[in-house]
């Protein structure tokens, strides 16, 4: 069954945990944190700290996305803050398949990313070992960005190279994602929903994660 993923890059940080509750009351599983460093996507986020605080304040499964240009230095201070699992981008990672590896070995589930304009073909070595991938459908540093539609076609070809080879990763997509487009993206292969400023600037966020999460549950029903 697919999963909406709220990201807290768009919550009220001066509420975090309140509204961290009211995604919990309104049926969330998993939580998105994006990690950017200022370099490697134009914008500053959030560190393990962090983390660390959202840890202490929900049992949701963390998804913690690496938006930094070093992200080998930075993994295990991640996991030991409470990461569920991890992904890093294809872009900035020479040896992915010993980061994904090392995520892995310290029991989390490792992802791997790819910008809009990365061809999902640079990941074929990767998916055999990967737990997901993540398909960015806006150019990352910043929410509230349009869908840009070409990433449908990333999530067919991903969908058909799991069927194809008898893969049980995960396909996530970030960016752009709402109510009006996330029955498509679920049919299209999508596993897991990643939905900030959709959710989060809705007049109710709660009835809004709700009704895009029971828009998910009804396309996995007819995905063909």
């Amino acid at each position: 069954m697919a999963l909406v993923l709220p990201s807290i890059l768009s919550a009220d940080f001066a509420r975090l945990g309140e509204e961290i509750g009211r995604m919990e009351a309104s049926g969330a599983k998993m939580l998105h944190l994006d990690v950017m460093d200022g370099h490697f996507v134009p914008n500053l986020t959030i560190g393990p700290p962090v983390v660390a605080s959202i840890r202490k304040a929900t049992r949701l499964t963390l998804d913690v996305h690496l938006m930094i240009s070093n992200p080998d230095d930075h993994i295990l201070s991640f996991l030991e803050a409470g990461a569920d699992q991890i992904s890093v981008h294809q872009e900035v990672t020479p040896h992915l398949d010993r980061t994904v590896r090392a995520i892995q070995s310290e029991g989390a589930r490792a992802g791997v990313v790819i910008n809009p304009a990365t061809p999902v073909s640079t990941l074929e070595e990767i998916v055999e070992i990967a737990d997901y991938v993540l398909v960015m459908s806006v150019n990352p540093g910043f929410g509230g960005q349009r869908f840009i539609p070409r990433s449908i076609d990333k999530i067919r070809m991903l969908r058909e190279w799991r069927q194809a080879r008898g893969l049980g990763f995960q396909i996530e997509v970030d960016g752009g994602v709402s109510l009006s487009n996330a029955g498509a993206l679920v049919n299209a292969g999508c596993d897991w929903l990643v939905a900030g400023s959709a959710i989060f600037h809705a007049a109710d966020p709660g009835a809004t994660f709700a009704a895009m999460q029971r828009e998910a549950e009804v396309a996995s029903l007819t995905q063909v």
